[in-house]
């Protein structure tokens, strides 16, 4: 019933955003005297947040259109390479005229499945496009996905990474972006117990939770306070008609995105005030720049409730792949066996999702990589999101990854 109660209450909130939208227009017309009164900036201003707080979020767009290459504007298209039921592989191509030159590195970002779509990695393909044949993982939200598709839990996951690996050949280097760090040290594990030929050149771990014992974040602590059945009886229901989902049994995006916004209430009340005071003001570039982070920050995903469920247990209660437990296929997940594969770990100073140390611990794992192949980092001054995103990733870790990349390719 609960995502039915969420469909109900959207619906019940269309009239009064119908309302909203007409008084916020009438109120800022240019033709109506009263638009330049206070009066009629603070109906506008509170119409205008009332709409931004309720109204429904779709999948955003990329906005990469273009790229700089040796100080030469250069178009990109987006193209996708590979199709997948719960994902897509999607390449962000120079154009003919202005192709890559033969020595940039392709890179596969693999993005988060854990609420946000992939355009959240926006700010992180910016930044590797100038120098980088880059690929993302462009996850599809599992409430369009038919229920006569099946199952997508976490070894499906490391599957499909292994097969995009495979895909972009031995040439290629792994990103991953927080919550897939588990999976992908997994999958290039497995890779190499197979003595896979497309093993990857180098694997770049950022902010992953690959093991949550050290320096426990409030979001670990949740974790393991509650056991896999509270989980199941309190986040996951089935989609309902009229999505091509319908009866798949998800976590849904809202659930997740409440969730999010709970652990900083305070800072999410304060800016959306902060907007109104600025629609208020006539601060169009805050009101830019708030709209920017928020259309992205609200517009979320259903996971499929077998991933997630799998997640929890495995990564934040069983921490199996950091204890040797994890297995793929029946066969235990072995980091040791990585021994061509760079690792470089990429931490935020004062990330509160997942502490320093938790991705660090992948270099243990990695026991029989050599010293020469492993480079750790912690990024001064940033949290979570600056881990792969913002000015001090553009200007300092990017660099870094960057030129690690280039050491091993």
């Amino acid at each position: 019933m609960l995502y039915q109660a969420y469909e109900l209450t959207h619906a019940a909130l269309t009239p009064y955003r119908a309302l909203s939208q007409m008084a916020q227009y009438i109120n800022s017309s240019i033709y109506n005297p009263v638009a330049y009164t206070p009066f009629g900036k603070s109906v506008s201003a509170f119409c205008n947040v009332f709409n931004t707080v309720t109204k429904r979020y779709g999948k955003p767009e990329w906005e990469i259109s273009e790229t700089e290459r040796q100080g030469k504007t250069v178009p990109v298209d987006i193209e996708t390479v590979l199709c997948t039921p719960f994902g897509d592989l999607i390449n962000f191509q120079k154009t003919q005229s202005a192709k890559r030159a033969a020595t940039d590195p392709k890179v596969l970002l693999v993005a988060p499945l854990s609420g946000h779509y992939a355009t959240l990695l926006r700010g992180t393909v910016k930044a590797m496009l100038p120098d980088h044949d880059v690929y993302v993982t462009d996850w599809r939200d599992a409430r369009s996905v038919p229920l006569s598709i099946g199952k997508f839990d976490l070894e499906d996951h490391v599957e499909t990474i292994i097969d995009f690996i495979r895909f972009l050949g031995p040439d290629v280097h792994v990103i991953a972006v927080c919550q897939p760090s588990v999976s992908v040290l997994a999958a290039v594990a497995v890779m190499a117990q197979n003595d896979d030929p497309c093993q990857p050149k180098s694997m770049t771990l950022m902010g992953g939770p690959i093991d949550t014992r050290i320096n426990p974040t409030a979001v670990n602590s949740h974790a393991q306070t509650h056991d896999i059945s509270w989980f199941k009886q309190n986040v996951i229901t089935r989609v309902p008609f009229p999505h091509m989902g319908v009866m798949r049994e998800v976590y849904p995006g809202f659930v997740q995105l409440s969730g999010f916004m709970t652990m900083n209430l305070d800072r999410h009340m304060d800016a959306h005030m902060d907007l109104y005071n600025h629609l208020v003001e006539g601060d169009g570039d805050s009101e830019t720049q708030h709209r920017a982070f928020y259309d992205e920050y609200l517009s979320v995903m259903d996971l499929p409730a077998e991933f997630f469920l799998q997640t929890v247990q495995s990564v934040f209660l069983d921490h199996a792949l950091a204890k040797g437990t994890m297995t793929h296929a029946g066969r235990k997940v072995d980091p040791g066996a990585i021994a061509k594969t760079a690792l470089m770990t990429v931490e935020g100073e004062k990330d509160d999702i997942c502490g320093v140390g938790q991705t660090g611990a992948a270099h243990g794992l990695c026991k029989n990589l050599s010293a020469s192949k492993k480079l750790e980092f912690i990024q001064p001054g940033v949290g979570h999101y600056g881990v792969f995103n913002g000015r001090r990733w553009r200007d300092e870790t990017q660099p870094k990854i960057a030129a690690f990349i280039r050491a091993n390719s």
